[in-house]
This record gives structure tokens, C-alpha cells and sequence, in this order.
């Protein structure tokens, strides 16, 4: 049993990181009443704190390696214990952002490639499968569990609490951590690669950011922008701004191998066909489970007016079949290999995301929604359990760090894109379908003018009463305001299915991204070979045919 006790403080670490997200999405109504903000600047902070996590994680793998693994996973965790203490007590919403999006999010930068390491380095053989498995497990539980806390603190105590919570949890964390060996990286001390992680953070910064404010701006037709580009949304312009930065990444870590110095990154790892599948299939997974997660609840809280604790018991299906499916890896894994399991897997998101399209409805059908999300929950603990197993089993003891970075990294891209791109498609489908629905309305055409002029901003997602009041502050009659309301609950409606079958059409192109998964069930060895035999190389090996 004591073999399993770095395992605790590990898995415990995982499941905190990401708890914060799913305990936000559930609170969404409370910080925009407790901040007098809206539902964008929420999206936002939620996005920026994935992002922030994603765009530091690479270097944080790389001063784990020059620290040492354990000892940047204690740093971490203090830096993570701070931000969480000052979220709790946070006065004004960029206070809240300062804490949790940006302090919490570089504690975890430091957190998650040193996790990955310290597991890999703690087991070996085949309990090394098993813990991969239970850290996926507890990943996947930390985002489907926390609907549930997170709902009952908000609802019954105050979302605050969460956070003090966490700081407890970080000092206990701590104190198992002389129960964790250190795992030091093989090899000469590496050099921080400054430009290479100030280009990594500046191109991912602005790819997020395009996707976010799309939704404000517009994609090409200008909305309300700060600028316009030859009279086209600034959206595509700084979303290729981001990719250009990306591609100098790209030129400046191989000119600085030319030179025989260290890069932010190898880039001979992307030459790894199952790491590069593991990675590209971890983005897409984390896009669908956090734009799901970001939709859902404001179509029970803000359309069906559920609190967070409401909220938070509805999504509990989805928390209990991730976690089973998750924790039965090892098992799954002697009867089909890794790309079998995670196409099934999307396959399955995929149906969950259209079944719960169809569970938008004025009224919730509880039995029909709980089972759509049981399904999901299947769907995302088959991939959570295969993913991050096959990328650590990519590559050998000294690599682990760096692709621990690596598959963070990606996670939290897909995180942030998914509460980006899916919040922006579903308030883009929200204002078409209001826009629509107000030109069809049988009120006065000066209201329709009046109207269409907010509409032109873009819509933000709002409850029917804040609606209302809005119109009758605007001098709307009172019958054309009940008719304008009950268009605009349609338009919600029509938004939030927008954003699922955005996620359901993800989960179907996804399958095409499973082809550099590892086809033979002999990857499960490879999974559970011992460190000197899986080599820098040996993920190609464990491949078979496409």
C-alpha cells in the first residue's frame, strides 16, 4: 500500500488544477450578479486562466528541469496556494482575474509538467499504467465533480469558500510531499530559452484571443471592433498574427539546435508519431468536454433559472461514468489498443453532444438529460484514461518533463479554445437567432429599429427578466415587450444548440486525428515498459499500419 502513497499527493494535485474550471462554469450567474459584469467577462476569465496555464506550461516544464521536478512542483503549488487565497477574498472582478486566472494559472504552469515527470518517475511497468490511468481518472473527476461542490458552495455557502478550501488542500499536499521521490532529469542542466517561451506565450496569447473576441468583433464583417483591417474584423487577422508567431517559434527552436543550445522545446518530438496523436487528441477532447461544460450550465441556470447546486447535481452523471470508465483503462486495454479506443470514445462524444442537443427544451426532461450525460461522461474517461498514458509512453525517462509540458499544454489549449470558440459560436447563434426572430415579430417597426440597433453589437446571454427590464427601460410597450421576450427565449435556445453541435461536429472531425495513435494492443506494453526501454523513438515503434 505505501507504494501508492506519492500517488495521493500527485493525484490530489491533478484533481485541484483542474477543479477550478468546472466550479466556475456552475457559478457563472453568481460572479456576474456578485461583479455586475456579464456573461463575456466571465467567459473571459475562465478562458485566460486555461490560457495563461497553456501558454506558460512549456517553460514551466523547462524550469522544472533546471530546478528540479519536485522541488518546481512544491514552487507551484505555493505560487497556486496564493492565487487561491486572494481569489477567495477578491473585492472587484480584476482581482478575481489576477488571483485565478493569472496567479493560479502560472502556479499550475509549474504544477502539471512536474506531475507528469514525478508519476513517471515514481512507477514503473505496469503500476506506471495504472497511475497514468488514475491521474486521467482523477483529471476527468476534477472537471465533472466540480459542477457538484462547486454548485452546493455557491448555492448554500458562497463560491469564495472553494477557493479558501483549496489553500488547505495545497498545505496538505505539501505535507505528503516528502512521500514523493524526485525524478531529475537525465542529461546536462538545460538553459532557459527566453525568447522561445516569450514567443510560445505571445502566439498562443493571440490565437486564444481572436477566437475569444470573435463573438464581440465578428468574424469578417465588423461588429463593434476597436479597429478594422481594410474594412474586414480584426478576428482572422489576429488569430493569423498568433499563428505567424508560432511558425518564428517554430525557425528560432531549430536555429537554436543548430547552435547546439537549448530550445523551449525539441522539436524532433514532433516527429514522434503516437506522442504527436496523443497530443493533437488531448486538444480536441478538452475543446468539447469545456465547451460542453461552458454551455450546459447556462442553459440550466440562466435559460431554466436552476441555482449552482441545482446545476451541479444535474451534471452529476457525468461525473461518475468519466470517473469508472477512466479508472477501467488498464482493463480496456486488453481488449483493443489505444486508436481503436479513443475513436470510440469521439464517436461517443459525438452522440452525447447531439442527444443533448435534442435535450434543449423550454423544459428539462430530467431522465433524457441524465442519461445524454452519463454518455459523455463514457466517452471523456475513454480518452482521459488512454491519452496521457500513450504520451508519456512516447518518449524515455529524460523527455518526460518536456512532454509532460507538452501534454498539458495542449489540454489547456483545448480548454481555452473550447470556452472560447464555443462560447463565441453560441452568442453568435444567440444574436442571428434573436436578430431573425425580431424581424418576424408582429411589433412596430420602430421597435424593430430600436432593437436591431443593440443587436448590431453583438447579444449578450442574458435571463428573460433582465431582458424585459431592459426593453421597458427602453420604453418598449408592454405587449411588444412579451412578445420580444418570448422571441428572445427561443433565440437561446437556438444558441446553446449553436454551441452543441459545435462540439458534436469537433467530436466527429477528431476521428481523423486518431490516426497516430499507437493501432496494436502491443502499445499496452509499451505503456508499461520500464524507462530505459521506451526510447525517444519508440513511439513510432508501437505503431501500426494507418
Amino acid at each position: 500500500m505505501n507504494r501508492w502513497k506519492p500517488l495521493l499527493a500527485l493525484g490530489l494535485a491533478q484533481f485541484l488544477v483542474v477543479l477550478d474550471t468546472a466550479v466556475m462554469n456552475v457559478s457563472i450567474s453568481t460572479l456576474v450578479a456578485d461583479f455586475d459584469t456579464t456573461v463575456a467577462a466571465i467567459q473571459a476569465a475562465i478562458t485566460l486562466y486555461t490560457l495563461v496555464m497553456a501558454a506558460f506550461l512549456i517553460t514551466g516544464a523547462t524550469l522544472g528541469d533546471i530546478l528540479g521536478r519536485r522541488r518546481a512542483f512544491g514552487i507551484g503549488l505555493v505560487v497556486y496556494g496564493v492565487g487561491s487565497g486572494l481569489t477567495a477574498i477578491a473585492p472587484q472582478l480584476w482581482v478575481l482575474v489576477a488571483g485565478w486566472s493569472v496567479i493560479e494559472g502560472l502556479g499550475g504552469a509549474l504544477v502539471l509538467p512536474a506531475l507528469a515527470a514525478l508519476v513517471g518517475g515514481n512507477y514503473h511497468g505496469k503500476d506506471r499504467a495504472v497511475a497514468y490511468g488514475v491521474v486521467g481518472g482523477l483529471a476527468g473527476a476534477g472537471i465533472a465533480v466540480g459542477p457538484l461542490v462547486g454548485g452546493y458552495m455557491t448555492t448554500y455557502l458562497s463560491w469564495r469558500w472553494v477557493f479558501a478550501g483549496e489553500v488547505l488542500i495545497v498545505i496538505a499536499i505539501l505535507l505528503m510531499l516528502r512521500w514523493v521521490a524526485d525524478a531529475p532529469a537525465a542529461g546536462p542542466r538545460r538553459r532557459l530559452d527566453v525568447v522561445g517561451a516569450a514567443l510560445s506565450v505571445a502566439g498562443l496569447a493571440l490565437v486564444v484571443f481572436g477566437v475569444l473576441q470573435s463573438s464581440a468583433w465578428g468574424w469578417l464583417e465588423p461588429r463593434n471592433p476597436p479597429f478594422t483591417v481594410f474594412g474586414f474584423s480584426p478576428t482572422l487577422f489576429v488569430i493569423a498574427a498568433g499563428l505567424v508567431v508560432l511558425g518564428l517559434l517554430r525557425s528560432w527552436v531549430r536555429h537554436r539546435e543548430a547552435r547546439g543550445e537549448d530550445p523551449l522545446v525539441r522539436w524532433e518530438l514532433f516527429g514522434i508519431r503516437s506522442l504527436r496523436g496523443a497530443l493533437s487528441t488531448l486538444l480536441a477532447q478538452n475543446l468539447i468536454l469545456l465547451g460542453i461544460f461552458f454551455t450546459i450550465p447556462l442553459y440550466l441556470q440562466v435559460v431554466l433559472g436552476m441555482n449552482a447546486f441545482s446545476t451541479g447535481l444535474r451534471l452529476l452523471p457525468v461525473s461518475a461514468t468519466m470517473l469508472v470508465t477512466s479508472m477501467a483503462a488498464p482493463l480496456v486495454n486488453r481488449w483493443a489498443a489505444p486508436r481503436t479506443v479513443a475513436r470510440v470514445g469521439f464517436l461517443i462524444l459525438c452522440g452525447a453532444a447531439l442527444w443533448l442537443t435534442a435535450t434543449v427544451q423550454p423544459q428539462l426532461n430530467d431522465v433524457t438529460f441524465a442519461l445524454a450525460t452519463g454518455v459523455l461522461g463514457i466517452g471523456m474517461g475513454l480518452l482521459a484514461g488512454q491519452l496521457g498514458n500513450v504520451a508519456q509512453s512516447s518518449v524515455g525517462e529524460a523527455e518526460r518533463s518536456e512532454v509532460g509540458g507538452l501534454q498539458y499544454t495542449a489540454q489547456n489549449l483545448g480548454s481555452s479554445l473550447g470556452t472560447a470558440l464555443i462560447g463565441a459560436l453560441l452568442l453568435g447563434g444567440l444574436t442571428r437567432a434573436a436578430a431573425n426572430g425580431v424581424g418576424a415579430a408582429p411589433v412596430p417597426d420602430s421597435v424593430k429599429q430600436q432593437v436591431g440597433t443593440a443587436l448590431e453589437t453583438g447579444l449578450p446571454f442574458l435571463s428573460v427578466d433582465q431582458v424585459s427590464t431592459a426593453l421597458t427601460a427602453g420604453g418598449v410597450a408592454q405587449a411588444d415587450v412579451d412578445t420580444l421576450v418570448a422571441t428572445y427565449s427561443q433565440a437561446q435556445l437556438a444558441g446553446l444548440k449553436v454551441g452543441l453541435l459545435a462540439a458534436a461536429a469537433i467530436a466527429l472531425a477528431s476521428l481523423f486525428l486518431t490516426r497516430d495513435l499507437p493501432s496494436r494492443r502491443a502499445a499496452a506494453d509499451v505503456a508499461a515498459a520500464e524507462p530505459e526501454t521506451v526510447g525517444i523513438g519508440a513511439g513510432g515503434a508501437a505503431d501500426g499500419p494507418s
